[in-house]
């Protein structure tokens, strides 16, 4: 596996490189397990660059699922996970995945995952940045039902994130329009630069790869954990009159909640429908369900996170 660490000066701005770093930055290393604490497997990865010098929480999610999926039975793909963000990644440090077996049965497996860092702050020091629990289930027959999607405009008349974000000379804006390699394109439209104007409750947008790939089934279901983190915030903004560039606006995730009810091809449209119930406390709830272009349920999302706006100074 080669470093995904791009210089952030000479970024690539070829779809097909960038879809093919997302495969290589959620691919790991195997390594030794580190301290006293159980675990079957340990795996190291690195991180992509983003706008502001933090790790994408998606990154993270998917780089998990990854490591928690190698140590599974074959035949057994992951049907659900929870994620608790507990500490803000460091781009410059690789993050171990330390994976702990809770249970293998007849058809479920659960594993327990913790990605870790050096705490620069102490000599020696280390920090857990996320905690995930996921479980596995062998391929079974049962009762089925499922929602349908919403009506929703193909995404090939849609604008790109690239075409929304034309003319905007921030780094944030050129990340989003070039590096980000999943295509995303709002069928609401998008709040990037002033809040809706409808005050909107709910939105949905397209999303896949940003150019074909091919890796093996597990990278898919870490690319969907990957993609469903891009979004999740915008339901709030939304509601509450805001946009990304609101001043003051600050936002984290807490924690992230996925459950696959079908597993998805990373290089086909999805329709990530997402709303937000409910905001209380400096925090907001938002909650998704994924369709596949024949408008199937694939996938719901649960996510949340701290959302504040700090006063402008008087």
């Amino acid at each position: 596996m080669t470093s995904t660490i791009f210089p952030m000066s000479t970024p690539s701005t070829d779809p097909s490189a960038i879809a093919a770093a997302l495969v290589d930055l959620l691919d790991l290393r195997e390594i030794e397990p580190v301290g006293d604490a159980p675990a079957v497997a340990a795996y190291e990865g690195d991180s992509s660059p983003q706008p502001g010098g933090h790790v994408f929480g998606g990154q993270v999610m998917g780089q998990a699922v990854t490591a928690v999926g190698r140590t599974v039975p074959p035949g057994r793909r992951i049907h659900s996970m929870y994620s608790y963000f507990l500490a803000p990644g460091d781009p410059h440090h690789p993050i171990r995945f330390q994976v702990d077996a809770l249970r293998d049965g007849g058809s479920f497996s659960v594993r327990r995952v913790l990605a870790i860092q050096p705490d620069d702050r102490e000599e020696g020091g280390e920090r857990t940045i996320l905690a995930m629990t996921a479980s596995f289930q062998e391929e079974q027959e049962g009762l089925e039902h499922q929602e349908r999607a919403p009506e929703a405009p193909d995404p090939e008349g849609l604008p790109t994130t690239a075409q929304a974000l034309a003319g905007i000379d921030h780094p944030v804006a050129r990340y989003w329009a070039t590096q980000r390699p999943i295509d995303i394109r709002h069928v609401t439209d998008p709040i990037y630069l002033q809040p809706d104007a409808a005050g909107g409750e709910s939105q949905m947008v397209w999303m896949r790869a940003l150019a074909p790939i091919q890796a093996e089934p597990l990278a898919h279901d870490a690319i969907l954990a990957f993609a469903s983190d891009y979004t999740p915030f915008e339901p709030i903004l939304r509601r509450q009159g805001l946009s990304w560039i609101t001043p003051g606006l600050r936002m984290a995730t807490i924690n992230h909640a996925i459950w696959w009810h079908q597993h998805v091809d990373a290089n086909e449209w999805l329709l990530y429908v997402q709303r937000s119930p409910s905001a209380s406390g400096g925090r907001g709830l938002t909650h998704g369900q994924m369709f596949d272009r024949a408008g199937n349920l694939v996938a719901t999302v649960t996510q949340e996170g701290m959302i504040r706006v700090k006063p402008a100074a008087g």
